[in-house]
């Protein structure tokens, strides 16, 4: 079996990787039309950062593992196509701010019906809204190469910083596809790929809309379940409680669990908020206006919890920033990837930077370039306002105040009584991950601020 991937960013390149090297009987092609990212997964400098992932590629690129941009012929040898590219909230026309950008997977399902090269099972891996392989399927069938295609959809489930452990040990595996004999041929051949090293009471098979369906309503229920403890912390900033015994008290329920119950600055990443807003508009399209409001309201307080962040830090620093220097200590929406994509952190920082602050920045994996992309500053506009460091403890020196905003490990290691002395006073330390006790930085002379603390 050939196997080919369009699309070599952060779903596509580690999905295929770990195939190749779970399958080494198996040809797995990854293309793409940005020959820089090409470049950098064959090179051992990956265009995205994730634990464990350089050392799978290594195994395999070159036995069984390919990257290219020869998109056309990599296509027409392949037996299995994944379509694996970005489906963004639209920004303009008909469902802006909320429905999916599907240019890119219509453009793929013409481009595999425009090269041929034989029958082929089409997998939407992709998060797409619900019933996108009707439109996948409507352009195949359409084609006049005489070929037969399948559409199935296999949506992913990786969460980024552990991708690997995810893709190697998955809580399940979900592959959907037609119900008629050819239909079931197709999820059993895609099924058998991942039988390779996953158990088969792992690998949960549907029709195809249950299983896009069921990618954006896993997280939608995880992203609400972020969004609830972080209205609470708002509650126990007012009360006195403690949001962390809150959250550990009723995480022993056994109908509630502990997970994705850390209160925070925020989500972020590439998929909770697109995934709700598509959810939204999907429940308005089909008549469900009061089910849309439902879903819509878990980005708001997304939205308000990085706004009252802000707020908290105004009103503790004499209700003004202007002119002051802020450390500002992890960019990445989480620890243990680059990806900046939706980060709490860009719309703290801009909102920081419209009240005249100066940020001195440190991430250990975002690069400058893309934390000015975020932000939509150049580096002339940047000059004398936004300052990028090489450590943790170079961004604090001589500033006001620390906002911790990704929960890096590396942080709970900064020699806070050292960083203490060589900043302004009074020294604040806002907390937007809960990583730091409150009391070991209240002891070390700073006017300390946690989520959900007095």
């Amino acid at each position: 079996m050939r196997i080919c991937c369009i699309g070599a960013g952060y779903v596509g390149g580690p999905t295929m990787a770990m195939i190749a090297q779970k399958c080494p009987n198996l040809t797995v092609a990854v293309v793409d039309l940005n020959q820089e990212r090409i470049d950098a997964w064959n090179s051992d400098d990956l265009p995205i950062y994730e634990p464990g992932l350089l050392g799978v590629v290594q195994e395999a690129r070159g036995r069984n593992l390919f990257f290219s941009t020869d998109i056309d012929e990599n296509l027409k040898e392949a037996d299995v196509v994944f379509i694996s590219v970005n489906t963004p909230t639209k920004d303009y026309g008909s469902g802006a701010g909320q429905a999916a950008d599907l240019r890119y997977v219509e453009s793929c399902a013409r481009r595999i019906a425009e090269v041929g090269g034989g029958d082929k099972i089409v997998v939407e891996k992709s998060t797409v809204p619900v019933r996108t392989a009707h439109m996948v399927k409507e352009i195949l069938s359409e084609s006049p190469n005489g070929h037969a295609y399948q559409v199935v959809s296999n949506p992913e489930f990786l969460a980024e910083g552990t991708a690997m452990r995810d893709l190697a040990n998955p809580d399940r595996v979900l592959i959907g596809g037609g119900t008629d004999e050819e239909g079931r041929k197709a999820v059993e051949q895609v099924a058998g790929i991942y039988r390779n090293w996953i158990p088969e009471e792992s690998i949960i098979t549907t029709n195809l809309w249950s299983s896009e369906l069921s990618k954006l309503t896993a997280n939608a229920f995880l992203a609400q379940r972020i969004s609830s403890i972080n209205a609470i912390s708002a509650l126990c900033e007012a009360t006195g409680a403690d949001v962390d015994e809150v959250a550990r008290a009723i995480g022993t329920d056994s109908r509630i669990g502990p997970k994705f119950l850390k209160s925070s600055v925020g989500f972020g990443g590439s998929c909770f908020q697109k995934d709700i807003l598509n959810l939204t508009y999907l429940c308005g399209h089909f008549g469900l206006p009061e089910v849309a409001s439902y879903w819509s309201q878990v980005v708001e307080m997304n939205d308000y919890q990085k706004e009252r962040f802000v707020g908290r830090i105004l009103d503790n620093m004499f209700n003004t920033v202007s002119g002051k220097s802020i450390a500002i200590l992890g960019y990445a929406f989480k620890k243990d990837t680059n990806d900046v994509r939706e980060s709490p952190a860009i719309a703290v920082c801009q909102r920081l930077l419209e009240e005249k602050a100066d940020l001195r920045i440190y991430d250990p994996k975002v690069k400058a370039t893309s934390i000015l992309y975020s932000l939509g500053w150049t580096e002339e506009e940047a000059s004398g306002r936004i300052t990028f460091c090489g450590d943790a403890e170079e961004a604090c020196q001589g500033t006001h105040a620390i906002a911790l905003l990704t929960e890096w490990d590396e942080f709970k290691d900064i020699d806070f009584d050292g960083v203490f002395d060589k900043m302004s006073k009074p020294a604040y330390f806002f907390d937007g991950r809960n990583l730091i006790d409150p009391e070991l930085l209240r002891k070390a002379g700073f006017r300390a601020f946690a989520i959900g603390k007095e």
